[in-house]
């Protein structure tokens, strides 16, 4: 297995709260896809995103990514097809009020053996749907169910893998050895969604993780693979990108 790393050089035409950040990177990001006709037709047919993605950096203090600098982000994905089109797609894309890429390097990155994940951005894992109809998320505060968690990473890392690798593969056990959550408080990725024609800022709850992953293959397969397409859910939208250290 293979994944396909960009990093990209943004210029920013604007100053950006690093609340709105995702949103910014996240819709820039889509623009970009469906500029390009012939990822568009794939992207629609697959219901699973085969992406992932960083926020800016480095990070500032305020808080605030400042106007006429540049900053990295890094998009990662499993299909060389899409970061191909995408490196020409994000500096195409000219028109955004927010940013400009002016530079994007691809890395093709081999799997290694992963000692330990951790996830750079808030991992989100959806969770039951209370009395007032709003989605819930894991949170240790009001679930605190561990097992459940790793089961619900566990899934979702299989979906992918099965979508993307489809050859028959018999997953018995849990790929997570250790797990540690590494926030004191929830965190959130927020965006804005159009809703009976006016927007709305919706917050996504998650958390930050420090993951050992076991040794044998098919939980490693299943760690690199969270490096590609990203931890837990909403990986286009910037959750779940995560950093690793190798043996």
């Amino acid at each position: 297995m293979k994944i396909f790393e960009l990093k990209c050089e943004a210029y920013l035409k604007s100053d950006i709260d690093l609340k709105n950040s995702f949103d910014v990177l996240s819709k820039f990001i889509n623009h970009s896809i469906y500029a390009n006709e012939i990822y568009e037709q794939n992207d629609k047919s697959n219901n699973i995103k085969n992406y992932c993605f960083g926020n800016f950096y480095p990070t500032e203090s305020d808080r605030i990514y400042k106007k006429n600098k540049i900053y990295e982000f890094v998009i990662r994905s499993i299909n060389e097809e899409f970061i191909d089109a995408m490196s020409e797609s994000l500096q195409e894309n000219i028109n955004s009020n927010y940013m400009k890429v002016l530079k994007t390097t691809k890395k093709n990155i081999d799997q290694f053996f992963i000692k330990e994940l951790y996830s750079a951005t808030p991992v989100i894992v959806t969770d039951k749907i209370d009395e007032r109809g709003r989605q819930l998320y894991w949170s240790l505060d009001y679930n605190g169910d561990m097992i459940a968690l790793q089961k619900q990473l566990q899934n979702n890392l299989e979906r992918k893998l099965k979508q993307f690798y489809p050859e028959d593969i018999e997953v018995s056990n849990n790929f997570i050895h250790e797990i540690e959550i590494k926030n004191q408080k929830p965190q959130s990725i927020y965006f804005k969604k159009f809703r009976n024609s006016k927007e709305q800022l919706i917050r996504l709850i998650g958390n930050k993780f420090a993951i050992v992953p076991k040794s044998d293959d098919l939980s490693q397969k299943l760690a690199f693979l969270s490096l590609g397409v990203g931890l837990g859910e909403k990986s286009s939208l910037g959750g779940g990108f995560c950093l690793s250290k190798g043996a």
